[in-house]
């Protein structure tokens, strides 16, 4: 008495599991230009190291003798791998079986990944590409399985995204629940020539709204790298695995850990001669943000996030001396870097990142302040932006703010953590509204009643930048050292040996955990 003849079933199910859509399914897909999850899948992970989890969930077929002869799996493929030899969970639709669109035991799946990521304290991968559901379900009678309000489904997303990384790559059109699913990650990236996100496809939109638009046109990169949907761009598919794997790179496994140290040879107290001259004397010349803090960190490690949505303001990932960071810094091409409601959203997500996974930020001051006029009035600029204040000001991850130029009004609060360092670079200019706003308000009626007002306004915009400069602040300690450019490097990594007890006493998970 064997069971031999079940064994058998099982691997020759596993076999028709591995089919996904069949040939010309695959082939469809390969046409489009995209890979298969399974493909995806090994192309992220480390070679050899995928443990399929749910591989016989599906729905099989049989004759009347009782013989197995059809078999369609899961749509939703999903297990342990490992990046860089640390512990992921990954998964994601497949798009050869139904375009991706969930089938029972597929969406089971699905929410299963994001459970095994929480229990087990890994970060979580995912490929999406689908169409969210269909009235017709996966067997065409209607959807047998439970509704999109059920508690677990989202109770997932939030804890995942409270304890663990986790990161999403678009490959393809993604709609309805995957295109949440991809706004509910610390890290997301869609791919170039071939995803799309989408609240509902063109079909849908047509039929309700009667507007007639492609599916890039509704939500192609164009769109997302814009408005924050989505953080980065990738090339191609093995540009998104590399983004993902660069990300969690920076990561602590949760929580409950410390990111990882790498090693270096990039010496701690270098001391870079181009930091003399990164900022210009005309204080109204704009100069290069990336290669400011390219100058600090070790050489090769700033990864940017959100580069085109609010694009004034930088944000990214770093080592300093082999320790992840925080970044955050002005591109002041943009509206001289003034910080805008995009600008405050981005800043503010990423401050919720740092927070949540003990990531120390370092911030390059040069705020001049909250964008004005009626268009940023109009984006509601002051409720955001003070929105961003505020997490700073609940952030329990230790700051470093580094004074390069502008500090001014309400929003220059966004660049100090509570109890961090502060440091100034003779650039250095800080007070409550930028020099030039500042003498045009205060002096308006000296100013009209001047003979020569241009002369008498550069006079007083002078004596106001001095009074407002590195060296007074300095004498009177509202900052905490006045610093050589060059010396930027090394005093934070030794910030970084000093605050590390207080990292260790910081994990578990924060008060505020990031939101999408």
């Amino acid at each position: 008495m064997s069971w031999k003849q079940e064994a058998d079933e099982i691997r020759r199910r596993r076999e028709l599991a591995k089919q996904q859509g069949g040939e010309d399914g695959v082939a469809r897909q390969h046409a489009k230009g995209r890979l298969t999850v399974r493909e995806r899948i090994a192309g992220l992970v480390d070679d050899g190291s995928f443990d399929e989890q749910g591989e016989t969930a599906g729905q099989a077929e049989f004759d009347e003798a009782g013989n197995l002869v059809g078999y369609q799996p899961a749509n939703y493929v999903m297990g342990f791998g490992k990046l860089g030899g640390r512990r992921v969970v990954v998964g994601g639709e497949d798009f050869t079986l139904k375009g991706g669109s969930p089938n029972a035991a597929g969406l089971r799946k699905s929410v299963f990944a994001e459970d095994m990521a929480i229990r087990y304290r890994v970060p979580l991968v995912r490929f999406l590409e689908g169409g969210g559901g269909s009235v017709a379900g996966a067997s065409g009678k209607g959807l047998s399985f439970s509704p999109v309000y059920d508690r677990p489904r989202f109770r997932s997303l939030s804890d995942a995204m409270a304890t663990v990384p986790v990161a999403s790559a678009a490959c393809g059109p993604v709609a309805g629940f995957p295109a949440a699913r991809l706004a509910a990650s610390h890290f997301s990236v869609m791919t170039k020539e071939t995803a799309q996100v989408l609240v509902a496809g063109p079909a849908v939109v047509e039929r309700a709204l009667g507007v007639s638009m492609t599916k890039e046109e509704l939500g192609g990169h164009q769109v997302h790298l814009k408005n924050g949907t989505v953080d980065n761009l990738a090339r191609d598919e093995q540009d998104a695995f590399d983004q993902v794997r660069r990300f969690l790179s920076y990561m602590p496994q949760n929580v409950w850990e410390l990111p990882p140290v790498a090693a270096t040879d990039d010496d701690p107290g270098r001391a870079d001669e181009a930091l003399l001259e990164v900022i210009p004397r005309d204080r109204r010349k704009p100069y290069d943000g990336r290669k400011l803090v390219a100058h600090v960190v070790d050489t090769g490690s700033f990864f940017e996030v959100g580069r085109r949505f609010g694009p004034g303001q930088i944000v990214g990932l770093a080592r300093l001396n082999g320790r992840p960071v925080g970044v955050i810094a002005a591109d002041c091409r943009f509206a001289a870097g003034a910080m805008t409601a995009n600008g405050s959203q981005k800043v503010r997500r990423f401050v919720d990142l740092c927070d949540t996974f003990h990531l120390p930020v370092l911030s390059f001051v040069d705020e001049p302040g909250f964008m004005i006029g009626p268009d940023a009035e109009q984006a509601g600029t002051i409720r955001y932006g003070t929105a961003l204040v505020l997490a700073v000001m609940q952030s329990r991850v230790p700051w470093a703010s580094i004074v390069v130029r502008k500090s001014f009004g309400v929003a220059a609060a966004a660049h100090y953590g509570p109890d961090g360092l502060v440091l100034a670079w003779p650039s250095a200019e800080m007070g409550a509204l930028p020099v030039e706003g500042g003498v045009a308000v205060a002096y308006a009626r000296q100013l009209a009643q001047a003979e020569d007002p241009a002369a008498l306004r550069a006079e007083l915009e002078a004596k106001m930048a001095a009074a407002n400069g590195a060296f007074p602040r300095g004498e009177q300690f509202n900052v905490h050292e006045l610093i050589d450019p060059r010396e930027t490097r090394r005093r934070l990594c030794t910030w970084l040996e000093w605050i590390e007890p207080l990292l260790e006493s910081q994990k578990g998970p924060t008060f505020y955990p990031i939101r999408p």
